[in-house]
């Protein structure tokens, strides 16, 4: 599982839920930029670090010992929450897991080093263990 390894805030602030806001295509990584092949998110949604190492674990057996295979999100971002039968108040949850803010076209993962029929069953697989719509694109 991926988390941080040190943090400067323990505890982030809840974000805005605003679906148009969340609904903006992404900016910053949007092509595939180290692989022959990417799997690129089509919808909004928070990516927890179980699903992201579901997804590493389909794409690392396609690739085998030939292939290499990237993973270009990071989950940063502590969700938060109270335990089991506590009450209202007395301040705000331990931090439970982490996750990373996907927006629509945000490529998460890629290959290279094996054949296109493979790279795409393999990436099709993969984003079915994801959270988010997901479509493979090309270099």
């Amino acid at each position: 599982m991926l988390f941080p390894k040190k943090v400067k805030h323990r505890k982030w602030q809840t974000g805005r839920k605003s679906e148009t806001r969340l609904a903006r295509p992404d900016t910053r990584g949007t092509t595939v930029a180290f692989g022959s092949y990417g799997l690129k998110a089509t919808t909004p949604h928070r990516v927890t670090s179980n699903q992201i190492e579901a997804a590493r674990k389909v794409l690392s057996r396609a690739t085998g010992k030939g292939g290499k295979m990237w993973i270009r999100i990071f989950p940063d971002r502590p969700i938060t929450q109270k335990a089991a039968e506590v009450g209202m108040g007395k301040g705000k949850g331990d931090p439970k897991f982490f996750v990373f803010e996907v927006r629509p076209g945000r490529v998460m993962f890629e290959v290279d080093g094996i054949s296109d029929a493979v790279a795409r069953d393999a990436l099709r697989r993969a984003g079915a263990k994801l959270p988010v719509k997901t479509t493979v694109v090309t270099r």
